[in-house]
């Protein structure tokens, strides 16, 4: 437990259908101090959300991936459903469009690096819901 009495680790779900990419987020993640879930595509990535969204922290998405939702729909229905989620939103290809990002989500242009990761968790997590490792930046 943090001194909060929150639980140490928070919930993050990744979702990307390139599995190195996916796995390079999630120990991104794992470093900032989230547990992480991860899915392949959309559909699988609100599979994830509806079964685990009252622990869920984070959402952190590609855009382009198969299915029936690319990242930024997914992005906007995460929103809708479960506002609490903070959202950041990756792609080495697209960039938002006008209305394509939800409020308060953040998109982040591939490649990046940890360090601007974790810039952008801070944009989308309020510092009391940020994992001990980010609370301690601005």
């Amino acid at each position: 437990m943090d001194t909060d009495g929150s639980a140490s680790k928070r919930l993050a779900v990744v979702v990307d259908d390139d599995f190195l990419v996916r796995m390079d987020v999630a120990s991104t993640l794992e470093d900032a101090g989230f547990d992480t879930l991860e899915a392949s595509d959309g559909d699988k990535g609100i599979a994830l959300l509806e079964r685990a969204s009252e622990t869920v922290e984070l959402l952190f998405t590609d855009v382009q991936m198969p299915g029936s939702r690319d990242g930024f729909a997914l992005a906007r229905e995460v929103a809708r459903r479960w506002p609490k989620i903070g959202i950041v939103v990756a792609s080495g290809t697209r960039r938002p469009g006008p209305d394509e990002l939800p409020e308060g989500a953040t998109f982040i242009g591939k490649p990046f690096g940890a360090e601007t990761v974790h810039e952008h968790l801070c944009k989308v997590l309020p510092h009391e819901r940020r994992p001990a490792p980010l609370r301690n930046r601005p």
